[in-house]
Order: C-alpha cells, then structure tokens, then sequence
C-alpha cells in the first residue's frame, strides 16, 4: 500500500474510532474495574475502543487515540502539534513517550486475565526522528513480547503513513493480582 492510501485508511479508521468515543458519552472518564466485571485485559481495550467505557483523559490533552487492539497488540494514533512543542520548538519528548508508553501499557493489558493487572517498571524510548506540526498523523504500534504471571514485557515503534520510524520503545510491566477492593 502506498503512503497516500495508508493515510486514507488511518484517517477513516481514526474518525470509526473518535465516533465510538462519543458514542460511549463523549466525555474522558476512568474506566474503573466496577465498569467492567469479570472482563479479561482484551475484553477491557475492546470495550473501550468500541465506547462502551470512558476514554482516558489523556487523549484529550494529548490529541491521540486508540485505533486498533487486538491479542498482544494496541495501536495508537496522533498528531503532533504546535501545543506539544517545548521550549526550543520542536515535539517534547513526553508526547513521544506518552504515545508509545499507551502503545506498549494497553498491549501488555490485552494479553491479562479478569482480575490481573500491571504497572510500568521501566520505560525505554529512543526518538530517531524529529516529528512536527507538518508531519501528520503517526500511529504508536504496540506489541507484547513476554507476559508472564509476575512479569511482561513489550515493545513498540511510532511510524508515519510512509513507513518511516520517528520513535522505539521497549518495557517492563510488573504484573500482579488486582487487589480485592477494586475487583467488581
């Protein structure tokens, strides 16, 4: 597929999922485990992604969605702009992280069972290319490698319609039983 058809297919799929968004309300929320009884890691981002739970506020602040879940797998799409620079002009380097670090959190959370869940131990970025305002839109593709019953691990890339590589990132996920207060 060439970079202008990629691109049609982001935008179409951005707009499906910004319209499920409002569909579920259309305000951020925190989609508590209460909302969401019994459901596995994927059931939980599948939910989400279909509306039927608050998206994070972070989306919002960030200009970024959720895309695409699946098994061991969650994409991110967004588009830097001017408000997302640093001082020096160009995209800070929290926006890439938040970006993969979404990427990488919500695949390692597809991959747990009801009752499960994780935090981010450790966080890796490399950023090789300089994004801005003119780029477009870059999607943050997030893939498990190892989730384990005390441990995972994932890792991600932020890329353009065109393929080129803008950000990489690894992590390790501490994995751990919900505690009992916030099981439904």
């Amino acid at each position: 597929m060439n970079p202008e058809e990629t691109l049609s297919q982001w935008e179409a799929q951005l707009e499906a999922a910004r319209a499920n968004m409002l569909k579920g309300g259309g305000k951020p929320g925190i989609a508590m485990a209460a909302m969401a009884p019994n459901m596995s890691g994927l059931e939980f981002m599948r939910a989400l992604l279909a509306g039927e739970l608050p998206y994070p506020h972070i989306a919002d602040t960030l200009d970024f969605a959720l895309v695409e879940v699946d098994l061991g797998r969650a994409v991110f799409q967004g588009t830097p702009q001017i408000k997302h620079y640093n001082p020096i002009g160009s995209v800070h380097g929290g926006w890439y992280a938040t970006l993969l670090d979404s990427a990488l959190g919500c695949a390692v959370h597809t991959t747990m069972p009801a009752g499960r869940a994780y935090t981010t131990a450790e966080l890796g970025v490399n950023i090789v290319r300089a994004a801005n305002q003119k780029t477009g839109p870059l999607r943050a593709i997030g893939t498990v490698i190892h989730s384990g019953r005390q441990l995972a691990t994932a890792e991600a890339r932020i890329v353009g319609p065109d393929g080129k590589l803008y950000a990489h990132a690894t992590t390790t996920c501490l994995v751990f039983e919900m505690p009992a207060g916030n099981k439904a």
